[in-house]
């Protein structure tokens, strides 16, 4: 009998791990501290999560367990000989928290999940999955040491950076740009290699002639006084049997900005290029070797003569070294011992790295003048030229990028930093192929001099430009979302702006991609809120709080940019210290608890955040900040910058207040009552001082009434309860009183839309933004745009990529798709859908993959019949809002949804039928005489 007991439990265990196929339920998507099998993880205790993926609806996780074992044969057996969570009753399945053996440095991990579900199901084992840890001591890089071709003497060090050309005094020195190389031997079978590598400014590395990996200005760019970020790679299929040899190219990035006859916005150096690295090969019987950076290595200056952030890169092929990076090359007298030298601390890269994306090719060619070619490549975007060329040893190629061109159709740099270029020396071998390693631009067109385009007259014997193409970089962060609309101006609006989010997504979140390139902080909390749907950000917003911290002075400043490169002190410091800007140190990381449910983020940047509220409450007056930028770029009389609209103490003060209220919430979240009944009760102070100062009781204005400022003082939730309709009513009589226009600027068009929308006025936002002949979206399409501009106006003398303004992205996702998060939901483990039916619209398909997994609308009107087939994920539930009075006929599969068991009908709201739902797909059909609009 005990012998019958025992093989029916095995059986019951076989089923549970093994099911059959055609599984109700699976995991996918399986993820640690936010990235598929991530390398160089240096938490101690990483987040885990993962995807429900159920044939039935209204499916809950009720219960996981995780297994994680340091070998794939392990795991196989279904042993967590590191970790085996044993079977947890609990619904999370995001931010899951490993909690199994002490993590070693160096090492690979390999997990798998199975979970239990609300209707009696087991999913079985997902495929499984890994992470590989990072180096996180400095004892862990095993005596690796920096290395250089020379060093800086500190006292010409220019840190922090001068803002423009700087002195005159400033010493250029050398900065030689070099390569650097080690052979090394590989003996026996090869079980894993892993190389952990950081160059400063940036680095390219090699094994036996090939790059590693497939990233671009690898690593990050920091605050190099404070870290510096290494890679870690993958490198075992790359190293063979007998000799191998390993190369690096370093070039300036943000370390170095030389001077010189080129553009820089800045001047300034940590030092001269370096780098340090640690290559750990395991072999096949249990033996490890590393090979370090160390004073073995050999060094010799490179081809790239010449290479900067700012002003562009030149590359003398006749200087090449051919199998410089490939075992058994000769080393001429060009080559010395490399210098050991000191560095920065080091930290794992675990955001997202930026990547060559996308290849643009001339839509026209044209010969404006003799000698200069110009290319169109049609789109307007970060990135490099890529040439090809034959033609004679020594004969140079002059590449000159640029947004826009001037009356004589050349290219123009105008308002972008000029002069910046891409030249190449040709070594006269045929056909070439180069592009640039160490510097990107922001582009639609490329002037050529020195050379001429293939099949044209050439008798002056130029070199032959075979193909040109531009490459574009941008951060590799997975794309999220999908929107589409039947109306084609809202289609490319989001085109438009996605250029620019793409654009300026590098390893921080930049302004634009040629002159500043530098990490504005406002964009990031006001278009990051757009940019969440398009992109998964969630581990290139954690590399913006580690700068943030960073750059925080010890009074608690959070300045405008991070990493702080130059400290903007002119203009009495508006450009360092405004609190729209430095807020973000407070607001971003409620964000990313709200998107992502990192709680981890609050935790580890409280201290940061309590400093900043302690410096804005010693800037402030009688409660009220009044310094800054406020409303920057909004539309007035004059031209664009400084806010016009709006004056700087609302701004200030409201974002001032939010600061306080988000802090109180996160205290709150924390454990930290007392803390959170401090920030409240001055909270209220603010609050209250905000309405005596700037609130008109009897027009229901605040300040002069701008659209920024009334919107600012309700989102915020300064308005009294009482007064918020008639504030609200005012900012659309604004907007109508313009004819449909837009005042408010980079700070305040994101909360402008934000209340519309809340208020149920979307047909406002609608109206507002289908115009082409004002200044707004559809201007900028209407003047040519291919990317959002830094002015409503689309101007010519402004960047003609920038980030800011992106804000409409939003509401296309939460207002048109109607995909949205209640305010007290998570990561979206409760979902409103609500799409707006406004205008002329009459379809729209819209997707966001989120934590736990995708949610789509797809919905379509035609006459008197609303159709909306919605999805959502297993393990949320949502309340689908639906176009109907109470005589409509509803819907769902073809089955009426009263009475419908897996649907719960809700009280109508403002002329919207209710119905909360689990997981699962659906389909409803709404059909009545009625009035959409």
């Amino acid at each position: 009998m005990i012998r019958i007991v025992f093989l029916l439990f095995l059986c019951l265990v076989s089923l549970q791990a093994f099911p059959k196929k055609g599984n109700v339920l699976t995991v996918k998507e399986l993820k640690c501290e936010y990235r598929q099998n991530p390398l160089g993880v240096e938490a101690a205790s990483p987040r885990l999560q993962w995807q429900l993926n159920a044939s039935q609806r209204n499916v809950v996780q009720t219960a996981y367990r995780i297994l994680v074992a340091d070998s794939p044969e392990q795991l196989q057996k279904n042993k967590g000989n590191i970790w085996d969570s044993k079977k947890v009753k609990s619904n999370q399945s995001i931010q899951v928290a490993y909690a199994g053996k002490k993590l070693e440095p160096a090492k690979a991990y390999f997990w798998k999940v199975m979970v239990w579900d609300n209707k009696g199901n087991a999913s079985g084992w997902s495929e499984p999955a890994q992470w590989q840890t990072g180096l996180p001591t400095a004892q862990d890089w095993s005596g690796a040491r920096w290395i250089a071709y020379e060093e800086l003497p500190a006292e010409k060090r220019i840190v922090p950076a001068q803002h423009g050309k700087g002195e005159k005094t400033l010493d250029e020195g050398k900065n030689i740009l070099p390569i650097l190389r080690k052979e090394f031997s590989v003996a026996n079978p090869i079980k894993r290699a892993t190389a952990y590598v950081s160059g400063l400014g940036h680095f390219e590395m090699s094994l036996n002639g090939e790059k590693v990996g497939d990233d671009f200005l690898a690593p990050g760019w920091t605050d190099y006084d404070e870290h510096a970020l290494y890679v870690t790679y993958d490198i075992t299929k790359q190293l063979q049997q007998g000799a191998n040899a390993v190369g690096v190219m370093l070039g300036n990035g943000f370390y170095h900005i030389p001077r010189g006859s080129q553009y820089r916005k800045l001047t300034g150096s940590f030092g001269y290029p370096k780098m340090i690295c640690r290559l750990v090969v395991e072999y096949q019987n249990g033996k490890t070797e590393n090979i370090i950076s160390d004073g073995s290595w050999k060094t010799a200056p490179g081809p790239i003569t010449f290479s900067s952030i700012y002003g562009g890169e030149f590359y003398d092929a006749t200087l090449e070294q051919a199998g410089w990076n490939k075992p058994n090359f000769k080393e001429n007298n060009t080559w010395k011992q490399a210098l050991l030298v000191e560095g920065p601390k080091l930290e794992a890269q675990t955001s997202t790295p930026v990547k060559l994306i996308q290849n643009f090719t001339p839509i026209k060619v044209t010969q404006p003048e003799p000698g200069r070619w110009v290319y169109d490549l049609g789109q307007n975007a970060s990135g490099i030229v890529g040439i090809t060329v034959k033609g004679k040893k020594g004969t140079t190629v002059k590449i000159t990028p640029g947004e826009l061109l001037n009356d004589q159709q050349l290219v123009t740099q105008k308002h972008t930093g000029s002069p910046y270029n891409f030249m190449y020396t040709l070594k006269g071998e045929g056909t070439e192929s180069w592009q640039p390693r160490f510097t990107y631009y922001g582009f639609r067109y490329v002037m050529v001099e020195g050379g001429v385009p293939e099949g044209q007259p050439n008798p002056q014997g130029l070199p032959v430009v075979v193909s040109l193409k531009s490459l574009h970089n941008t951060n590799a962060a997975a794309r999220v979302g999908k929107f589409a609309t039947s109306k084609d101006l809202f289609n490319k609006t989001e085109t438009l702006i996605d250029w620019a989010i793409r654009s300026n997504m590098q390893s921080v979140f930049t302004d634009c991609p040629h002159r500043e390139k530098l990490g504005w902080l406002e964009e990031v909390h006001l278009v990051g809120s757009s940019i969440r749907y398009n992109y998964d950000i969630a581990s290139l917003c954690r590399k913006a709080m580690r700068d943030m911290q960073m750059a925080q002075t010890e009074d608690g400043l959070i300045p405008n940019i991070a990493p702080e490169y130059v400290e903007f002190e002119f203009a009495d410091g508006v450009f360092r210290d405004s609190p729209e800007w430095g807020s973000n140190g407070i607001i971003l990381p409620w964000y990313l608890y709200q998107w992502y449910g990192d709680k981890q983020v609050l935790e580890e940047y409280y201290p940061m955040m309590q400093r900043y509220v302690k410096y804005l409450k010693s800037k402030s007056k009688n409660h009220i900040v009044a310094h800054g930028l406020s409303d920057w770029y909004d539309l007035g009389p004059e031209r664009p910058g400084f806010s016009q609209q709006t004056p700087n103490g609302v701004t200030a003060t409201a974002i001032y207040y939010y600061d306080l209220n988000i802090m109180s919430k996160i205290a709150n979240l924390l454990g930290k009552a007392q803390d959170a009944k401090a920030y409240e009760q001055l909270g209220a102070e603010v609050r209250k001082a905000f309405n005596d100062t700037f609130f008109n009781a009897e027009t229901k204005q605040y300040a002069t009434g701008s659209q920024a400022a009334n919107a600012m003082a309700v989102y915020m939730k300064l308005v009294e309860p009482q007064h918020k309709a008639a504030v609200v009513e005012n900012i659309i009589k604004d907007i109508r009183s313009r004819d449909n226009r837009l005042t408010a600027g980079d700070v305040g068009y994101r909360y402008l839309l934000r209340v519309l929308d809340d208020a149920g006025r979307s047909d406002v936002i609608y109206d507002m933004n289908s115009r082409t002949d004002v200044p707004g979206y559809g201007y900028q399409l209407a003047q040519g745009a291919t990317a959002l501009t830094e002015s409503w106006q689309a101007l010519p003398n402004v960047s003609n990529n920038h980030l800011m303004l992106g804000h409409i992205l939003e509401w296309f996702y939460s207002g048109i798709g109607g995909i949205r998060q209640p305010e007290n939901a998570i990561a979206f483990n409760q979902i409103e859908i609500r799409p707006e039916i406004v205008g002329d619209l009459t379809s729209s398909n819209v997707s966001y993959n989120s934590p736990y997994g995708t949610i789509s609308t797809d919905w379509k009107k035609n006459g008197e019949t609303f159709e909306l087939s919605v999805e959502i994920p297993a393990n949320t539930t949502a309340t689908v809002h639906l176009p109907a009075t109470a005589s409509a006929q509803i819907l769902e599969s073809g089955k009426p949804v009263s009475g419908n068991k897996d649907l719960q009908q809700l009280e109508a709201q403002n002329g919207r039928a209710v119905v909360k739902v689990g997981s699962g797909t659906y389909r409803f059909v709404v059909q009545e005489k009625a009035d959409f609009e």
